[in-house]
């Protein structure tokens, strides 16, 4: 594809991860495969810890909500303070969990809860390296020159901030988590909604305009470019296909290598 031209209003690059800066191979066949299997001796382990109950709460509240909007969901009803039927209970968070990870849910409960089972293998060995060689090799270089060019540049994904500095954390690059200004997930807001955009300009300090989104999903493009943002949607090998009008309508890029500074020293 030819070179795509970044607006020379623009003061701050957003950025998505899963089908922009990494493979959404490595998300659906690496990451989520290891909470579906390590869940329940994860829950088992930390039952009693703060941080565990926290996001058990965090599931509960999110399991209440569903109800009342009538979601189809696990009609369990979490409560920790049942210790005589701990492995119950256990049993109901896990099912919950599975069932959001079927229906690709992007709750802040769950993604937090991922966030942390992450860190926690982390921190154990248990899976180092895993992360290695899982961002694309056209994404440090980019950065870096962007930076260079006095360009802000920030994470915004459905994943916890916590699990987005891992990523970054442990890539094959090293740590390369100085290459980013600040991290937003939908602490902030839903990914679909124009109004976490908005947010997000607020809390940079610039305005939407200012603001170029990358991102592989139609649905997150069109609400950026509704919040003000200027967009370009990523084709990545595995992404989700465009529609013909979506092709049209959006610059497309295949690689941050295309992107040019216009009107920059």
């Amino acid at each position: 594809m030819a070179t795509v031209s970044i607006p020379a209003r623009t003061s701050a690059l957003l950025l998505d991860i899963e089908g922009t800066t990494t493979p959404i191979t490595f998300v659906k066949d690496t990451l989520f495969p290891y909470i579906i299997e390590h869940l329940e001796d994860h829950l088992s382990t930390h039952w009693e810890e703060d941080e565990c109950k926290q996001d058990v709460h965090l599931l509960k509240k999110q399991m209440e909500e569903d109800m009342r909007q009538n979601r189809a969901c696990p009609v369990h009803t979490v409560d920790q303070t049942v210790h005589t039927d701990e492995e119950k209970a256990i049993r109901e968070v896990v099912e919950n969990v599975m069932w959001q990870m079927a229906s690709d849910r992007k709750s802040t409960a769950l993604k937090q809860l991922q966030g942390h089972m992450w860190r926690a293998a982390y921190t154990s060995g248990r899976i180092k390296g895993l992360f290695a060689n899982r961002i694309y090799p056209d994404v440090v270089p980019s950065v870096k020159t962007w930076r260079e060019r006095g360009l802000k540049v920030y994470i915004y994904s459905s994943g916890s901030v916590e699990a987005q500095k891992l990523l970054f954390g442990y890539s094959v690059e090293g740590d390369v988590l100085d290459l980013f200004d600040g991290h937003f997930d939908t602490t902030i807001g839903a990914k679909v909604e124009a109004k976490s955009y908005e947010r997000i300009a607020e809390r940079i300090g610039c305005q939407p305009e200012e603001i170029t989104f990358l991102t592989d999903v139609s649905r997150e493009a069109k609400a950026a470019e509704e919040a003000g943002l200027n967009v370009l949607v990523v084709v990545r090998p595995g992404n989700m296909e465009l529609t013909d009008e979506e092709s049209a309508h959006y610059n497309l890029i295949t690689s941050f290598s295309q992107l040019q500074l216009t009107g920059r020293a």
